[in-house]
């Protein structure tokens, strides 16, 4: 039982080539996909709660520098973003961008900044913010999954989109004139991160009252 008073699964369930093996080869039906995705997720954040130490936080935060990106978007990636494998996944991706692009995060986080006040307060990035600055705020964010409030990491994720999502916006309003394809490109993906943002702010919300699962 975690401190939310959640059940924490025994163990975490893998479904990797041993888990084939033992299916005679054989993909997993949908309904065991489904049942693997939720309880990892669950185990996960169950586990990373309930031990309370800094070691085991950081290699969760850490888990796709492990793992690889494919592999987490394997388990998680195709559940609905309201659910708690598809929020882990957006978390999950949400750092791994940062971490290969921290200089297009921090441009595109400053580039919103002034649209997005409260947002920006409420992701609580440092000033200015650089490189070094988004990416310890995505670290920071996940190690609150597993160590702090979990819908108040959430709420500082979804601010921290809402945030990025003005910035991409402005930045494809700049480049109408003069590169129409790149800011095309750049107001598609201005409306993910928002969608983004709102899934993670509603998964809060879902967290609060017990029902993100």
């Amino acid at each position: 039982m975690t401190d939310s008073g959640r059940n924490v699964p025994r163990r975490p369930v893998a479904f990797g080539p041993n888990a084939l093996e033992a299916h005679g080869g054989t993909q997993p039906g949908p309904a065991e996909v489904t049942e693997v995705a939720h309880q990892t997720a669950a185990v996960l954040v169950g586990t990373g709660r309930a031990v309370h130490d800094p070691e085991v936080t950081a290699r969760l935060v850490a888990l796709v520098d492990d793992l690889g990106l494919s592999t987490v978007a394997d388990l998680w990636a195709s559940r609905p973003a309201r659910s708690l494998p598809g929020t882990l996944w957006r978390l999950y991706a949400l750092r791994e961008w940062v971490r290969r692009q921290p200089v297009e995060a921090s441009r595109q986080y400053a580039a919103g900044m002034r649209f997005t006040d409260v947002a920006h307060v409420v992701a609580g990035m440092a000033e200015p913010p650089g490189p070094d600055e988004v990416t310890a705020l995505a670290d920071e964010i996940l190690t609150g999954v597993f160590s702090g409030d979990l819908a108040v990491a959430l709420e500082r994720a979804a601010a921290f989109a809402a945030v990025v999502a003005a910035g991409r916006a402005e930045l494809a309003h700049d480049r109408d004139a003069s590169d129409p394809a790149t800011a095309a490109s750049l107001t598609a993906s201005a409306a993910a991160m928002q969608r983004t943002g709102e899934d993670l702010l509603a998964s809060a919300a879902l967290w609060r009252t017990g029902a993100l699962d």
